[in-house]
């Protein structure tokens, strides 16, 4: 029997883009707005990095003073709010958005045999495809693979629902044969959650040495290559 392809699970913000967070943020602030009624939810002071598009919504809104039950009953509301604010909100071209390197690296990696790409994300799959294609990097990651925030809050579930896609035969893809790829300790524990391995590269918020929990630290895209032909 041969062996399964190596899947790939990348991150997005802070991993395969540096600095297409603006127009995602203010997105989300305005479906609080107008969903939950809150002012300013920018008031908040939420951490971010790889936390979900839901999991934003609901801390923002419960530390507005919002109940619990209500942030349950419009969140569907909330995403469809923040998908089409940022369908109007997303710049035309993000291409200066993708990080050193990784153009290349998803060039090399997609001429290759034996791996398969897709994404892991807490960005809501609308948010998330538009994004990827507006910085022309898009086509690298099939639709109706990988998992984002639009299909679990908690993040740490998004690696095994990716695996399930990606399966055949009704079986889901190994978890040895599968890799997250993030910059956050956010994104290592979801990879811990799920059995799988991971590589952390030290181009978002956090410095090499906050993320060693990861089976390997890369200081950019450019040096994953090695790290993910060993695996291979």
């Amino acid at each position: 029997m041969s062996r399964a392809a190596l899947l790939l699970l990348f991150d997005i913000d802070g991993t395969l883009l540096i600095g297409a967070h603006g127009e995602h943020r203010d997105a989300i602030h305005e479906a609080l707005r107008d969903v939950y009624g809150i002012p300013d939810p920018a008031a908040a002071l939420v951490e971010a990095p790889g936390r979900t598009d839901p999991e934003l919504v609901r801390l923002i809104a419960l530390h507005c003073g919002v109940s619990a039950e209500r942030v349950d009953e419009r969140m569907a509301e909330a995403q469809d709010a923040a998908c089409a604010a940022y369908a109007r909100l997303v710049p035309d071209d993000l291409a200066a958005t993708v990080a050193a390197g990784v153009g290349e690296l998803l060039e090399e990696l997609g001429g290759r045999d034996g791996l398969v790409m897709a994404l892991v994300t807490g960005n809501y799959e609308g948010i998330a495809r538009l994004k990827l294609a507006r910085a022309g990097i898009g086509h690298h990651f099939a639709s109706r693979q990988g998992a984002f925030g639009s299909d679990a809050e908690d993040r740490s579930e998004l690696p095994g629902i990716a695996r399930r896609r990606a399966g055949s035969a009704g079986r889901e893809h190994p978890r040895e044969r599968t890799v997250v790829i993030g910059d956050t300790p956010r994104d290592i524990a979801c990879a811990r959650a799920d059995g799988v391995r991971c590589l952390a590269v030290a181009s978002g918020p956090f410095a090499p040495e906050q993320l060693l929990q990861a089976d390997a630290v890369a200081t950019e895209a450019s040096k994953l290559l090695g790290h993910i032909t060993a695996l291979a």
